[in-house]
């Protein structure tokens, strides 16, 4: 009966720690936040990964990513995404074909440009530990949607520097299994993309294939 008791009370104790908004993530994730307010635009070099344990799926992918304000255009093995934040423009070059939507940013979806200020509505936060890489040291930080069946995923789980609060990386724990990280392995703040970087120009790809969803 003990036992039992106390595998209760195990199961209970997340559920209890996600009640609450931890003040001490919340410190770390507004520092992390204003650190990337400040920058206009930046790019970076990312490692993009989906794992699923239980049907043994382990893909990795490297890309660059490119953000300005609502803006971002994400480059990968196969695929690009645009979005201006009217319009997206999913465009897979192999196959020569472009899907076009509207931008819908109440969808639920964490984008690249929200990542940074996800924290500020819908979520509660909870610090979890510091870890060491490469002799850094990154404190980790939960997201958990208040709301549980507005979106796909259960948590997000943020690594974010001790000492200059920029984000190493990012997981989204989706509730099919599906485990979404995005590693940044170069950061550059200095990036200056016009507004043309974030339009996917139909026109200059001869006999694309194009969906319009709109």
């Amino acid at each position: 009966m003990t036992k039992r008791i106390t595998l209760l009370l195990l199961a209970f104790l997340p559920a209890l720690a996600y009640s609450q908004y931890d003040p001490k993530a919340l410190e770390i994730l507004q520092e992390m936040s204003a650190k990337y307010k400040k920058i206009p635009a930046f790019s970076a070099k990312i490692v993009y990964s989906m794992v699923n344990e239980s049907e043994g799926i382990n893909e990795n992918f490297e890309g660059d990513i490119t953000i300005k304000g609502n803006k971002y255009r994400l480059v990968m093995e196969g695929q690009e995404i645009i979005n201006n934040g009217e319009t997206v423009w999913t465009y897979l070059p192999d196959d020569n074909e472009v899907s076009i939507d509207n931008h819908d940013p109440d969808n639920g979806d964490i984008d690249p440009t929200k990542i940074y200020t996800a924290y500020e509505s819908g979520f509660k936060y909870l610090y979890v530990e510091d870890v060491q890489k490469k002799g850094k040291t990154y404190q980790v930080v939960d997201l958990v949607p208040e709301d549980s069946k507005a979106n796909n995923f259960f948590k997000i789980k943020l690594e974010i520097g001790q000492a200059d609060r920029t984000l190493n990386s990012w997981t989204m724990f989706d509730k099919s299994g599906d485990r979404y990280t995005y590693h940044v392995t170069e950061f550059n703040d200095k990036s200056n993309p016009g507004d043309d970087v974030f339009v996917f120009d139909v026109k200059k790809y001869k006999g694309i294939d194009v969906i319009d969803l709109r």
